[in-house]
């Protein structure tokens, strides 16, 4: 199986004592991305199997788990997780800092994790524990989406948990591949004219692209033999006479990777006006829907 989510996401590991989360977390993810429950405890208490310090460790879990998100960093919670309660303040932490909530379940039978419990000296207590963490498991599978989960991954044996392949996909807005050199064009207003010169005064070239003919995309491409690329920041449509030669322009650029763009207010005004919003036709704006 291949488990996939975007680079920015919070995973939370959910399983009984002895699914093996912690094997699983050490192999697929780096060790500073990992907070462990067990540790914590440790951290707080000397004892990573005290029971009684599980409040003080998870709020210092919680703590860092914050300042991770803030900063914009992948991280993965091993604890059992078992129960909506715990997960309830890391799918809050989650949606504060706008990151993907990933839940990766460990539904091994309840014999695997109590024959693994009882190798393990620090797991000395009874098959009790195991079962009420798997009950809490079963009960907890069906609402993982409502509870605000993105992407959900069930690990039903340890074949299958040893055969998973974990992809991290890359944000669309993590552009840390380009490496320009950049030339930054902002408030074309549909001016073409204009564009072109300029295109050409920097030293890229138009290419005919034929193959597109009977788009509406047909236009020619521009790019650069140097390998610089436009960085348009919004604002290409309204006033100008060649609104609709400005985006064909613009769009077979992004197409060839010859450059970036973001909206500008205009252009979302447009969409909103295009989705069947109220827009006063003003700024330019009756122009482009002319």
């Amino acid at each position: 199986m291949k488990i996939t989510f975007p680079e920015l996401s919070l995973i939370v590991l959910i399983g009984a004592s002895g699914a093996g989360k912690s094997t699983f977390a050490h192999k697929h993810f780096k060790a500073t991305e990992i907070l462990s429950s067990d540790y914590f405890r440790g951290v707080v208490s000397d004892d990573e199997t005290d029971q009684s310090a599980t409040k003080d460790a998870f709020e210092v879990l919680h703590y860092i788990l914050a300042k991770r998100l803030a900063a914009g960093k992948l991280t993965v919670i091993d604890a059992t997780n078992v129960q909506p309660e715990s997960r309830k303040p890391l799918l809050k932490l989650a949606k504060q800092y706008h990151c993907f909530a990933v839940a990766i379940v460990f539904d091994l039978p309840e014999s695997v994790c109590h024959e693994r419990n009882k190798q393990r000296p620090d797991r000395a207590f009874g098959s009790h524990v195991v079962r009420n963490h798997t009950r809490s498991l079963k009960r907890s599978l069906r609402n993982l989406k409502r509870e605000g989960f993105r992407f959900i991954y069930q690990l039903s044996s340890v074949a299958e948990i040893e055969a998973v392949e974990v992809i991290k996909q890359p944000m669309w807005t993590n552009r840390k591949g380009d490496r320009g050199p950049f030339d930054i064009i902002g408030d074309v207003h549909g001016c073409c004219d204009e564009l072109e010169q300029l295109l050409q005064q920097l030293g890229y070239v138009a290419i005919e692209n034929n193959s597109n003919s009977n788009s509406f995309w047909y236009f020619p491409t521009y790019t650069h033999p140097e390998g610089r690329k436009a960085l348009f920041l919004g604002d290409l449509v309204d006033r100008g006479t060649r609104i609709l030669d400005t985006l064909k322009l613009v769009h077979n650029m992004l197409a060839a990777d010859s450059a970036i763009c973001i909206l500008g207010n205009h252009e979302n005004k447009l969409m909103r006006k295009l989705n069947g919003k109220n827009v006063k036709l003003n700024h330019g704006l009756e122009q482009t829907m002319a």
